[in-house]
């Protein structure tokens, strides 16, 4: 059995990220996932509505639910006890600051969550402070967020313009002001997101944005090549572009090569 290791903290987000130290994560949907999160060290598993893709089949995360997530939370806090729990808000579980902050307590007391995310800048800065301010640490989501799919006519790379790229540093400023303890970027140009976490002294990780976070967001399911349904429009631009989802799945490897790699050798232990 492994030794128990001190699990990350709210506070200590804020170290890393005036320490310059990278954390390590991934997004862990069920209880073996977890458990070899946890025997490979993984500092924050993040409960994403991804798991509504892998793990049910939806073509997008709008279906998943808040009883959902908080049976998936569940089980892998029992599989990780000792990795931050962060859990996703899902589609329509923050639509005013009142829903807000009673789906964000669900999560917290029946799921076992951490931390709570939510997605949304600027315009969702009221619920963002809604939820800070009934004592539950939450992170938002800037750049390409997966609820607003429709609106961007399916997952599109966003910040591509000057005015967009800053929009999404308005809006990762506009978040930190509202009481989050951090925010992802998705989806974006790499110089642009480097700008956003240059532009905030709270945790940011990323997704698909280049290095310039506080951690990456790996999918496990996409480290251990159990989920190959979803493809690019185009692998060909995909492949040219150092930002796209199907790129950084491969670039992204070896700068977590211990952790995913003794993930993966549990598939066989």
């Amino acid at each position: 059995m492994p030794e128990e290791r001190k699990k990350l903290t709210v506070p200590d987000l804020a170290a890393r990220k005036q320490a310059g130290e990278k954390v390590v994560m991934a997004s862990i949907p069920d209880y073996p996932s977890a458990v070899w999160a946890e025997r490979a060290g993984i500092d924050i598993a993040a409960v994403g509505d991804s798991l509504g893709m892998v793990s049910y089949g939806f073509p997008n995360t709008l279906p998943v639910t808040i009883d959902m997530m908080i049976a998936h939370a569940q089980a892998v806090r029992r599989g990780a006890p000792n990795c931050m729990i962060m859990v996703s808000m899902t589609y329509g579980s923050y639509a005013t600051p009142e829903i807000g902050v009673a789906n964000a307590v669900r999560l917290m007391k029946e799921g076992g969550a951490d931390v709570v995310k939510m997605q949304g800048g600027r315009e969702k800065a009221q619920i963002i402070r809604a939820i800070a301010e009934a004592g539950v640490p939450v992170m938002s989501h800037v750049g390409m967020c997966p609820h607003f799919v429709h609106q961007y006519g399916g997952f599109k790379l966003q910040g591509r313009s000057a005015a967009e790229a800053m929009r999404i540093v308005e809006d990762g400023i506009a978040i930190e002001q509202a009481g989050a303890i951090g925010f992802e970027i998705e989806a974006v140009p790499a110089p642009v997101a480097k700008a956003v976490d240059q532009a905030v002294k709270i945790f940011t990780f990323s997704i698909g944005a280049g290095p310039a976070s506080c951690g990456q967001l790996l999918l496990a399911f996409d480290l251990l090549g159990v989920f190959d349904q979803f493809k690019p429009s185009s692998p060909s631009a995909m492949r040219r572009s150092p930002t796209s989802p199907w790129k950084r799945s491969v670039a992204m490897r070896p700068r977590c090569v211990t952790a995913n790699s003794r993930i993966a050798s549990t598939r066989t232990a």
